[in-house]
Formats: structure tokens, sequence, C-alpha cells
């Protein structure tokens, strides 16, 4: 078995390369190269569907629970704001620089020497299977989601995303409205008391000051955002509609169809979800996994931004190297020491898991 520090060096080179090979979501067929590499230099067996690669541990055996260790390795396109090369891996004062490699690149490598770690150990009392996914940053239908249906049923779950190594333990999650208020179109010079742009403002206004009643005690309250309105194409004509985009987000006390059923309940306009599977997710503090890392020092929270936590129906962890507001950020980075107390902190909190 190699060391954690060999696991680690190696880990850290993997990470350059996929920072050096162009990802963004949907076209990650050159970094499931590279993870497929991975995996055969450690001799382990893989499979792959479309830009997914995914491995189980030797010693599989179905009379076992099954823990997913996951993370992805799409990225988002480069901020505006980037002074280096998106593409070049610049290590400089400790900081490992390159689109990816705070969101989620540390994590991913980290979690891949983590699973080479246990890999082929003989006596575990739960299976692992590590899922290097694609389409993360886009919600897309080709991404972790479209893997599950090759997995056993998974007892609990790890995901790789920046929390500087704390234990987010729940996750909100997100529903996105397309909204249209309806009225009835004319002359702008003419009396009409239908003004759909007018009609919009009780309906703006119920979003803004709705409070739904279950507030959770790791998320808080659910947060519902107009974040775009549109309406007509020329000063002289009152439109027939106007539209709204919701941005809401949903705490671990409601599942989306819930949601969706009381704003269609309170307001009489047309309401459209983009897609209903991006739901909230939560782990118990008193779980094993958030237990073994409080026993490390390690702090619990809850975390307002997305992963694919949300696809998952069993009870996950999310918990990685970097800080999550570098993500998406001008000259990404992440520290290399980060990375190398992530690996350490992994393989300690599932080994201290596995003995109880």
């Amino acid at each position: 078995m190699k060391s954690i520090e060999i696991l680690t060096q190696e880990a850290i080179a993997l990470l350059k390369a996929l920072i050096e090979t162009p990802s963004f979501s949907s076209e990650e067929d050159k970094t499931a190269l590279l993870i497929e590499n991975w995996f055969s230099q450690n001799n382990i067996p893989f499979k792959r569907e479309n830009n997914n690669v995914w491995a189980f541990n030797k010693h599989f055996d179905t009379t076992k629970p099954t823990l997913l260790l996951n993370s992805h390795h799409d990225t988002v396109k480069p901020n505006q704001g980037y002074t280096n090369v998106p593409f070049e891996a610049i290590v400089k004062d400790g900081k490992l620089f390159g689109l990816g490699s705070n969101d989620a690149g540390g994590c991913l490598v980290s979690l891949l020497a983590t699973f080479v770690y246990f890999y082929s150990n003989e006596n575990l009392p739960y299976n692992i299977v590590m899922v290097a996914s694609a389409e993360e940053e886009s919600s897309g239908k080709n991404g972790l989601n479209s893997v599950l249906k090759h997995l056993p049923e998974l007892e609990c779950a790890i995901v790789g995303e920046p929390t500087l190594m704390q234990l987010a333990v729940a996750e909100k999650g997100l529903l996105v409205l397309d909204v249209i208020v309806k009225g009835t179109a004319s002359h702008a010079a003419h009396n009409n008391p239908d003004n759909p742009i007018y009609n919009a403002i009780p309906v703006i206004e119920w979003f803004n000051s709705y409070q739904f009643e279950k507030i959770s005690e790791v998320l808080g309250p659910v947060k519902m955002t107009v974040t775009q309105v549109s309406a007509g194409k020329q000063h002289n004509v009152v439109p027939a509609e106007c539209h709204l985009v919701v941005d809401i987000r949903v705490n671990d006390c409601y599942n989306n169809q819930e949601i969706l059923d009381t704003v269609r309940k309170h307001l009489t306009v047309e309401v459209n979800p983009r897609s209903m599977h991006l739901n909230a997710s939560s782990i118990p503090v008193a779980h094993g996994l958030v237990q073994a890392g409080i026993a490390l020092g390690r702090t619990t929270y809850g975390s307002p931004t997305l992963s694919d936590q949300s696809v998952l129906s069993c009870q996950s962890l999310k918990l990685g190297p970097g800080e999550t507001l570098r993500s998406h950020s001008a000259d990404e980075f992440i520290f290399i020491n980060e990375i190398e107390e992530g690996i350490q902190l992994y393989v300690k909190i599932l080994t201290d898991f596995f003995k109880q």
C-alpha cells in the first residue's frame, strides 16, 4: 500500500494535469481520461459512462453497506478578471493557481488518494465506491445522477466540495421558477387596467414577503428571490405578458414539490419549474461520519451552495479542502497544504468511522 505522503504527491501532480486540461461541463472527456489513467496506474479496475468515471474497492462485498466518495472534474468558464492563464498550473507562495483548482479539483484528487489508500483493505465494514463525476456545475443530465443506477444502494456519502475541511451537515436545495403574469396587450396611449407589468407587482411582493413556516436549525428559512423581470419590446405597446424568474433556496424541512405546491396555492399566475430534482440534503450530527469529524476538532454548519448532494437520496456529508469563496473567482487557487491536510483528515475520519 502506498503511503499517504506518496499518494499526496501523486494527487497534487494529478491536480496540475487536470488544471491544464480544459473540462467545461459536458466537455470533460480529456480529464476523464486523466482519471482513467490514475486508476490504471494504481491497478484499479474502473467503469466509465459519458464522462463519469467510477471504481469499487477491491474486496467489495454485497452483504456490506456502501459508502460513496464523490467529487466532480468539470469547471465553469474562466472569470473575466483572470490575470493568470486559467489553464496553467502555477505554484506560488504555497498556492496552486488554476481553473478548477479549488472547485473542485483539490477535493477530487484528495478523495481519489483516500480511495486508493483504502482500496486493498480486506476488512472494511463498508464497501467504498469512488465516483469522479461530470456536469456538476451545470446540473446536467449526464452527471452523478446518471451513474446512480449502476451503483448499489448507498448507505451514506462524502461529497467533496471546498469547505475548509469543516463539516457541512446540510445543504440547501434549488428550485428555479419561470412565472408568467398575463394581461391585455394594447396601445400605451389607451386606458388599460390590465397591464401585466402592474399585475406583476403584487406577485413580486408576495415572493419578497412570504415566509415559509418551517425554519431549519442548520439552514435557516427558505429563501425566495426574484432575479429576472422581462416584458415588452417597445415603448408604446403594453405587452400581453410579464415574465419573472424566481430563485428559491430550499431548506431541509421541505422538498421542492412542497414549495411548488405552496407557490401555486397562493398565486393565480402561471408557474413552471425548470427542474424538481435539486432537493435539500442533510445528515444527522449524530451520524458516525460527522462524529468522527467532530472528534478531530471539525465544526458543523449548513451550506447555502448547491452540489451533487442534491441528487443523492442517502445521507451525505459535504467536506473538502479549499474555500468556497474562491470558487468561480478570478485567479482561483488552493493552498498545497490544504490538499495535504485534506487527505490526512479524509483518511483519519474514515479510519475512525470504520472503527465505530
